[in-house]
């Protein structure tokens, strides 16, 4: 009985979603509002909804939302169809990284900057839902980053990244050193301000800031991007998303270990931090006409032509 819903649970992803949650940034009316008007479209259109707990907490006190279900995210993992996300890519990297392990597909309807990860318009949400409905949008599944921390010989901490894993010197100003092993072999000494270790999905976030490649989301590879390194022969490396990435702290006075840019754990000397690809992935959803290249084109401004011509 417990394969067969999970079949059934796969079909409904991925054809007719008839559960379905909405996350939202916090501290936004006008995510208030938008949340608010998405959920009673899916409702008349005869869909349950779920609205995550932390943002009816917040948005709660700017629209009413108690006619619908509020749960955390194991509940949603356990009984949604897909969750809709309204935000910004660092709403959607925080849902990313709760629902990973439940396989639960991902929405993104941008109501932040950029949004990489948010390609639906806010003012095509509406719109936007009939397809999602009818099972009209195209699915695409994306890697993620496992990561332990060892202390003495011991594991003292584990998260997962959509994004990035990044390694720094945190705030003091004098440079990290640490030794990075590829797959066990000893590849180089560092010292930077840090390192960079980008899923394809992070690669047009803060990688690509540091000046590390923008890679397809489909590619099989993660890129690992020095931060200000002392030698300039110090070059962003892409490697097989097979191999396992330990970073070994040699010298520091107060380096750290961030996750996506939100979690973030205090190092010592001598600690490891130890990557690979997770067992985990994450599914989003895409709709009728979605790009990657169309929309960095649009999001990087690629089709303007230089000024003076």
């Amino acid at each position: 009985m417990q394969e067969f819903d999970l079949m059934n649970r796969s079909f409904a992803s991925s054809r007719v979603p008839r559960t379905i949650a909405l996350v939202g940034k916090y501290h936004s009316m006008e995510i208030a509002e938008s949340l608010r008007g998405l959920a009673e479209y899916l409702y008349e259109r005869g869909v349950s909804v779920f609205i995550e707990r932390e943002t009816a907490e917040h948005i709660g006190k700017k629209v009413d939302l108690s006619r619908w279900v509020t749960c955390g995210f194991n509940d949603i993992g356990a009984h949604a169809d897909l969750a809709i996300v309204l935000g910004g890519d660092g709403t959607m990297l925080n849902a990313a990284r709760r629902l990973a392990r439940y396989c639960v597909p991902l929405v993104g309807v941008n109501q932040g900057r950029l949004g990489f990860m948010t390609d639906i318009a806010r003012e095509d949400m509406l719109t936007c839902m009939d397809d999602l409905l009818d099972g009209r949008f195209t699915p695409e599944s994306r890697m993620l980053l496992a990561a332990e921390v060892i202390r003495n010989g011991k594991e003292i901490a584990s998260n997962m990244a959509l994004n990035d894993v990044v390694v720094d010197k945190g705030a003091i100003g004098r440079l990290i050193e640490f030794e990075l092993f590829i797959d066990g072999e000893f590849i180089y000494n560092l010292r930077s301000d840090g390192l960079i270790v980008s899923t394809p999905t992070g690669s047009t976030a803060y990688s690509m800031s540091a000046g590390g490649p923008i890679l397809h989301p489909t590619t099989a590879g993660i890129a690992l991007v020095p931060l200000c390194p002392h030698a300039l022969s110090n070059r962003p490396v892409i490697v097989n998303d097979s191999a396992d990435i330990e970073l070994r702290i040699a010298n520091a006075d107060d380096p750290r270990v961030h996750f996506d840019g939100q979690v973030t754990l205090d190092l010592e000397r001598g600690d490891c931090v130890r990557l690979r690809r997770s067992e985990h992935a994450i599914r989003f959803l895409h709709p009728p006409g979605y790009s990657y290249f169309a929309m960095l084109r649009q999001k990087l401004q690629w089709s303007e032509r230089p000024k003076g011509t």
